[in-house]
């Protein structure tokens, strides 16, 4: 039980760190709230089933080209639909509320509501500490780590990454030390996009796609950026795996803890922030950043 307890750990803290570390990035840069985030995550799920199951295409060009797809409508949406309203930050939030159900309502008429999946790209099981792990999730886990690796070493060993986070820190000074603003925030949502269709590529084999999958992702995310700290990539990645890991050991080693799984997480989110109110690496003051 410990075992299955760690790799859906690993797996489900992995899959809400991808999601998380990209909503954090963009808030972090442009203060921007956007519901619509797992939106994409859904919307590259179903690209690689139109790519896989009605072009022809092989499993992993079909995620691939989703990927580099979902990017695209995400800049799309970015520049027409947030970009002329980024200043008021209520408005921004309807607006990607709004943008999110559009996604759905799109998937529901194309689809018509059906639930659909794709086959794995890997196949049969290896034994770990004599347990048997499909090496689908091997290469889901080893997907998303290298996806985590690669974003660490752009933001924090690259001179987009200095630009990003001193975009982060303060924007106004960025500005006068001759930094391009926009492009900061461009090149982050790029990297937030991107980090959400590598969530949805690699979720894909394990969860039926559906036009209402982004919801249950979207609220767990949001627990573990507040339990982390709004902005705060690190506390984004740590939280993800404590929630990940509460969720495994509660849908495992509790009886009909499938259905508790997300209410005991949540409770962990309410209790760590009655305690500390900024969440765990969050700030206290707007002053402090």
């Amino acid at each position: 039980m410990i075992q299955d307890i760690i790799i859906n750990g690993l797996i489900n803290g992995s899959i809400y760190a991808l999601l998380a570390i990209g909503f954090s990035l963009i808030f972090g840069v442009a203060r921007l709230v956007n519901i619509a985030h797992t939106a994409f995550y859904m919307a590259c799920a179903y690209l690689i089933h139109v790519g896989f199951s009605y072009w022809g295409l092989s499993m992993p060009l079909a995620i691939v080209l989703s990927i580099g797809l979902t990017t695209i409508i995400g800049l799309i949406c970015y520049r027409l639909f947030i970009k002329p309203i980024r200043e008021y930050e209520a408005a921004v939030l309807i607006a990607t509320i709004a943008l999110g159900m559009v996604f759905q309502e799109v998937m529901l008429i194309a689809f018509k509501g059906h639930m659909m999946g794709v086959p794995p790209v890997a196949t049969g099981f290896v034994i770990v500490g004599g347990v048997k792990v499909a090496n689908q999730h091997l290469l889901v886990l080893g997907v998303a780590v290298l996806t985590l690796l690669a974003t660490w070493f752009l933001l924090m060993k690259t001179r987009v990454g200095l630009a990003i986070r001193c975009t982060a820190q303060d924007s106004e000074i960025a500005n006068l030390m001759g930094m391009n603003v926009d492009r900061e925030i461009m090149i982050a949502v790029i990297v937030s996009v991107v980090l959400a269709g590598v969530a949805g590529a690699i979720v894909v084999p394990l969860r039926v796609i559906d036009p209402h999958m982004w919801l249950p992702p979207l609220i767990m995310m949001l627990a573990v950026v507040v339990l982390g700290g709004l902005g705060s990539v690190k506390g984004s990645f740590v939280a993800s795996y404590i929630l990940g890991f509460t969720e495994a050991a509660v849908a495992i080693g509790v009886p009909m803890g499938s259905f508790l799984k997300g209410s005991v997480a949540l409770s962990i989110m309410i209790i760590v922030l009655l305690i500390r109110p900024e969440g765990l690496f969050g700030i206290a003051f707007e002053e402090e950043r």
